[in-house]
């Protein structure tokens, strides 16, 4: 009996039921690659579709979350692809159409506009509720043109229930470049403001300088083509409404930051907004073949 339990170690072992001390550390020791893949990259045959290629995508953005007007722009974004991961380039675009939102209608049907009644904020154009007269004297947005630099962090594939595949980027941008609008002119005084212009509103061009940064997706649909999305942020200030809306302090004298009309329009009536956009772009890539790695 003795001896059937003093071999009975050896034989667990043997049948695997328990390990020695020497196997458990050998177990943790790393393994080395070895072989035709040592050394070997990540991924090979990678297609490069922005690296040495230039890229112009005609595109339709819209804005959104606008109080009184939204601006339909028709425009194009030229990049140069440095390597595959960083372009410079820009995007920009022309107000093309212009449509008033709930809020403008609900303006316009609400109020009355006469030319016998003096008026600042709604100007005096003759005309019954409903007839978009508010509309005339609201901001639109008529350009932009805006330098930035693109990068992209990211890059796979895109499956579409298992039976299309489309190679996929997603990419960050920044930049700062120009934007026209038009918006109510300046007037002087109450009097100026009230009684000019009875047939109309009177309209300016303005120019602002705005910084811009967002996000975008492209799905590259070829070699070279490819579909994007893209959401755009471009802040400044601009009066939207055409309302006297500041130019006072509190006790009524005139401050740049005052919140209280003052009985003119002029730059003081211009608040800061956050201008978003949605973009779709469809992409042409010049060469047309991009370069593949090993």
């Amino acid at each position: 009996m003795t001896k059937v339990l003093s071999t009975l170690p050896a034989v667990l072992i043997a049948l695997g039921v328990v390990s020695t001390t020497a196997e458990k550390e050998a177990s943790a020791q790393e393994v080395q690659l070895t072989g035709p893949l040592k050394g070997a990259p990540a991924v090979r045959r990678l297609r490069l579709y922005r690296e040495g290629r230039v890229e112009f995508a005609p595109a339709f953005t819209a804005t959104i979350l606008d109080e009184y007007q939204r601006t339909m722009l028709v425009g194009a974004r030229l990049n140069y692809g440095v390597t595959d991961w960083l372009a410079i380039g820009i995007w920009g675009g022309f107000g093309a159409v212009g449509i008033p939102t709930a809020l403008s209608d609900k303006i316009d049907d609400s109020t009355v506009r006469s030319t016998d009644v003096p008026s600042l904020n709604l100007m005096n154009v003759s005309g019954a509720p409903g007839q978009g007269q508010f509309q005339k004297q609201v901001a639109s947005i008529q350009y932009m043109a805006l330098p930035q630099i693109t990068a992209v962090p990211f890059r796979g594939k895109f499956a579409l229930f298992q039976s299309v595949f489309a190679d996929v980027d997603a990419y960050i941008f920044a930049g700062f470049g120009v934007v026209g609008t038009k918006e109510r002119a300046d007037c002087k005084d109450f009097v100026e403001c009230a009684t000019r212009d009875r047939n109309g509103a009177k309209m300016e061009s303005k120019t602002k300088f705005a910084p811009t940064w967002g996000l975008g997706f492209n799905f590259y649909m070829s070699k070279m083509l490819a579909l994007g999305v893209e959401w755009r942020m471009v802040p400044f200030a601009w009066n939207r409404a055409g309302f006297d809306s500041r130019g006072l302090d509190q006790g009524g004298s005139p401050s740049d930051s005052g919140k209280f009309p003052d009985q003119k329009i002029d730059d003081k009536d211009s608040t800061y907004r956050f201008n978003q956009m949605i973009s779709i772009s469809l992409g042409f890539f010049l060469p047309t073949m991009p370069k593949i790695t090993d």
